[in-house]
């Protein structure tokens, strides 16, 4: 049997009453005596009645919905900027529709092109890994619907953008594993021609510089898609660990990839961090259980799933064209444990 929801029609038959009645009395018109809106909201509320969303999108013109694109969201730093998401678009009135890219262009497009036919009011969005062309966003932004970026941002948009600090966070965390002892260090990269990849890598060539040590571009090996495919972190880290010249840490620019890494190296019976110390980007829960513990670069996701709806919504909600937007930058938060441990002496649970 196919389900159809009550209606207006419905709760006007069941009552005796016009549905023009019924109708002014679930808005509380002062039309309708307090008997017959009495009568009307306690039926609606035992049979469970709730207005019809799309009716509703097509007289106020609002759907009060809000499409989020991420590559994936079982990646933990994604899942937890949904909750971000989510916890403030429930608190302003607005659904959440939820697509994931895993990484891939098409993909991107085709939900794109799903979410904006259901009359969203407003999308949130990290750029899949494999997309090079922006032009379904730049269409989209010029012709009015309000976008906020965050994470993988899009420079040539005009819009509000919410990132953390890539720069600082992997300048911090190659510039600790320089001052405890390690001085070989490969840095194991997401799609080069994302914002993140570009960013973490300027952080880490930055920290070599200060430190006197000449970049090797033979240590930075690239995923194109993340760490999503572990194949693409095997092929890497093995490159890496058959050079003539190994490394003697790595510094993983992804969550997928800081984890994929740890592993491959267990796989081929690698130390860390006797024989390879060990920091990433990460969010997981599970990193300090992890054998060795993690050291990751921590990101405020959900603050940052939670900003980026704010600006979404005062986008969508604003009476005025908005004209002038800001990148909001978040630092992350560097936690050292064993498998970065200082090469000379135990130095664990550091946080800075």
């Amino acid at each position: 049997m196919k389900f159809e929801a009550v209606t207006i029609k419905d709760i006007a038959k069941a009552l005796g009453l016009s549905t023009s009645t019924v109708s002014r009395a679930l808005r509380d018109s002062y039309e309708i005596s307090p008997e017959t809106k009495k009568v009307v909201l306690e039926y609606a509320e035992k049979i469970n009645y709730h207005p019809n969303p799309i009716a509703l999108s097509l007289k106020e013109r609002r759907s009060r919905s809000i499409g989020v694109i991420v590559s994936e969201i079982a990646n933990s730093f994604f899942s937890q900027a949904i909750d971000g998401i989510e916890s403030i678009a429930y608190k302003n009135g607005y659904n959440v529709i939820i697509s994931q890219s895993r990484e891939s262009f098409d993909r991107e497009s085709i939900h794109l092109q799903y979410l904006t036919s259901r009359s969203i009011d407003g999308l949130i969005i990290s750029v899949a890994a494999e997309t090079k062309d922006f032009s379904h966003f730049k269409e989209l932004h010029e012709r009015g619907m309000p976008l906020v970026f965050f994470d993988r941002i899009i420079n040539e948009i005009d819009t509000y953008k919410v990132i953390v600090d890539n720069y600082q966070g992997a300048y911090d965390a190659t510039r600790y594993l320089i001052e405890n002892g390690f001085k070989r260090i490969a840095a194991l990269a997401n799609n080069e021609i994302l914002s993140i990849t570009r960013d973490r890598l300027a952080g880490y060539k930055a920290a070599l510089t200060d430190h006197g040590i000449k970049t090797d571009d033979s240590f930075i090996k690239y995923c194109e898609h993340g760490g999503l495919r572990l194949e693409e972190v095997e092929q890497a880290v093995t490159e890496l660990v058959s050079a003539e010249t190994r490394p003697d840490a790595i510094l993983a620019l992804g969550d997928k990839l800081t984890t994929g890494s740890l592993r491959i190296l267990k796989a081929k019976k690698i130390e860390v961090p006797g024989d390879i110390g060990l920091i990433g980007f990460s969010n997981s829960e599970t990193s300090e259980l992890i054998e060795p513990p993690l050291s990751i670069i921590k990101q405020p996701a959900f603050e940052m799933g939670e900003i980026a709806t704010d600006l979404l919504i005062q986008l969508i909600e604003s009476k005025r064209p908005v004209t002038s937007f800001e990148t909001k930058k978040l630092a992350p938060q560097i936690i050292i444990r064993e498998s970065a441990k200082n090469k000379n002496k135990s130095m664990l649970n550091v946080e800075f």
